[in-house]
């Protein structure tokens, strides 16, 4: 009889999510994904910055589709969200133990999934809580609402890779944005994993995309793109904050800052549905009245 021999292990490469499809960045290029102990795990895909572009317009695309769905069936697609990523926790935990510990791993998928359940609830009672109706003195009806900014793009930071994604994200998602999000360069995993999660989720294709790679490399033409409308991004590094105002200031691009970092992320008020209101544009509208 033949002596086996031995099997090697196939290495997934996750893809970039674009479209609401799975696509292999058109560079070709790939990096290595290692684990606390430096051992190869897997790969992910290193985005480019025509990648981006794509996102961009496959954004663009679905933008308007998205807002214009009912805030019901936006709130029962978060809602999706949170029931597939508690479907696969066991996985998702599994992945964030090998740069944590168990217990760490376990306390940030849960809130994940509670944060996700709590911005479903926001998406039909943002225009009731921050819009108004405004006394004014001439014959009209004087009311404003939060409209969706458009194209946002996300910069995550590198930890808590999956729950600061998922904040930002649902954050964005709620008034009916569409996002291009830049996953954590330390910790890719976690947004390649949640692409796959929103991709049995009803997210309609286009709304998210995601990207893993070098966000330095990345950074310049996001805020640069005339046809992103606002970014948001947790950084406090003052290289990459100057770049996004910098570039951003070209088409006045809205570009806001959180200073969240470590476990603040993990407190209630990182719900904060004033962060909502990072991307959306108060509409005031008037009508005549008994003319």
């Amino acid at each position: 009889m033949a002596k086996a021999t031995e099997r090697l292990t196939i290495l997934k490469t996750s893809k970039l999510y674009i479209g609401g499809k799975f696509v292999r960045t058109e560079s070709g290029r790939s990096l290595q994904v290692v684990d606390g102990d430096g051992k190869h795990r897997s790969n992910v895909c290193w985005a480019s910055r025509k990648d981006l572009r794509e996102a961009v317009r496959a954004a663009r695309a679905a933008q308007s589709g998205w807002a214009s769905d009912s805030a019901y069936l936006r709130s029962q697609i978060l809602y999706r969200m949170a029931e597939m990523l508690e479907d696969r926790r066991s996985s998702f935990e599994e992945e964030l133990a090998h740069h944590s510990t168990q217990k760490q791993a376990e306390t940030e998928v849960q809130t994940s999934i509670d944060r996700l359940v709590a911005y479903a609830g926001w998406c039909d009672k943002l225009t009731a809580v921050f819009g108004s109706v405004n006394p004014v003195s001439s014959p009209h009806f004087n009311f404003t609402v939060p409209e969706p900014t458009g194209v946002v793009g996300i910069v995550c930071p590198e930890t808590p890779a999956l729950l600061a994604m998922v904040s930002l994200l649902a954050s964005a998602l709620v008034p009916g944005n569409a996002v291009v999000l830049l996953a954590s360069d330390k910790h890719p995993l976690a947004g390649a994993a949640m692409a796959e999660v929103l991709a049995t989720s009803d997210v309609p294709g286009g709304v998210v995309n995601i990207l893993t790679g070098k966000q330095d490399e990345l950074l310049e033409v996001m805020a640069g793109h005339l046809d992103v409308n606002a970014i948001v991004a947790a950084t406090s590094d003052p290289n990459r904050r100057g770049i996004l105002q910098t570039q951003g200031a070209a088409n006045v691009k809205r570009v806001t800052f959180t200073d969240l970092e470590g476990d603040a992320w993990f407190v209630d008020d990182a719900a904060d549905p004033y962060q909502i209101l990072q991307t959306v544009e108060m509409k005031t509208t008037w009508h005549p009245v008994g003319v």
